[in-house]
């Protein structure tokens, strides 16, 4: 038990698989005290898991993974990558657990992909980066990995990547040279995750599989605070009249974890909106370093009970760890 007697697991927390990484365009490169600790796979990261209080890491690929490679390359690439993320995680199975990296350019490939990783590698899922070469995942050809996913009974995480290009030039453009950042985690990523999201709901996805598990970091892109805006219009007149609500689609479907958003008014709001057995812990190692996230748990307004939900009771359950 690391922290006020609470046993941590992270769950979105970055490595980099070399292989993986040479394939990034140079904006999608990272240098210096970023780049260090997304390689290293043992000595740093577990000395700063300890000095933080962190007892695991679910360990995945950071952006933009392999989503803007063509499905050949991607599928021979992403074999090897997982293979290398176990073989990481069989050398400290105690701290680490792993979400597999998937070619979702070929979708079939993915699906067997995600198989392989969870029935013979033993990871607990699956994190796809954004959209992929300018598709969001509810087109219709990537739903052979939705049905896999229920089939396995394992969630999909869908991380933050930068936006298409297109939505670059006509939103962001203006600022980008004095405020990189607005493309990334100070709006770019999560514009682009939630409406990811928003569109998976849309689609019906949820109601072909209905088992079909989604996680959403960054405390759930800010979709819990705009939870009864979004449910309260799409029932308005003129629209097409869904199985469910929206509210319903989001809290039957929908996980949260608090990477790199240790804010208490946006806990407590998601906690109003989603009850806490939906949400997970999370860091976002290493774009924000340990100490924030642990920093804020001795802080965190919650019963001593739900406190071990959101540390790690409610990640144990859905990745079944």
């Amino acid at each position: 038990m690391s922290i006020q007697n609470h046993k941590v697991i992270a769950l979105e927390e970055h490595y980099s698989d070399r292989e993986i990484a040479d394939t990034f365009p140079p904006e999608a490169r990272h240098g210096g005290k970023i780049q260090e600790r997304l390689l290293d796979y043992n000595e740093l990261r577990l000395a700063e898991m300890d000095e933080a209080g962190v007892d695991m890491q679910v360990l995945s690929q950071s952006a933009p993974s392999l989503q803007r490679l063509d499905g050949e390359t991607a599928v021979r690439i992403a074999t090897g990558a997982n293979d290398r993320l176990a073989k990481i995680v069989e050398a400290n199975p105690s701290r680490f657990a792993a979400f597999a990296a998937l070619p979702t350019a070929d979708p079939k490939g993915a699906a067997d992909e995600l198989e392989r990783s969870v029935t013979q590698l033993g990871f607990k899922g699956a994190m796809v980066h954004g959209l992929t070469n300018g598709l969001f995942l509810d087109d219709k050809q990537f739903w052979p990995i939705f049905e896999r996913a229920q089939a396995l009974d394992v969630p999909l995480y869908l991380h933050p990547a930068s936006p298409d290009q297109a939505v670059v030039d006509r939103y962001y453009k203006d600022y980008v040279e004095d405020f990189p950042s607005i493309l990334a985690a100070t709006w770019g990523f999560t514009v682009e995750t939630a409406t990811q999201a928003i569109r998976l709901v849309l689609s019906g996805v949820f109601d072909k599989y209905p088992g079909l598990k989604i996680i959403l970091g960054h405390m759930g892109e800010g979709l819990p605070f705009l939870m009864w805006r979004i449910d309260f219009t799409l029932k308005r007149m003129g629209n097409k009249v869904m199985e469910k609500t929206y509210r319903e689609y989001f809290s039957e479907h929908f996980w949260v974890t608090t990477s790199g958003n240790f804010s208490n008014p946006a806990l407590l709001c998601t906690v109003m909106e989603m009850g806490i057995d939906r949400i997970m812990f999370s860091i976002d190692y290493p774009f924000v370093e340990n100490s924030p996230g642990t920093d804020w748990i001795p802080n965190i307004p919650l019963s001593e009970e739900d406190k071990a939900k959101l540390l790690h009771g409610n990640v144990e359950r859905l990745l079944k760890l």
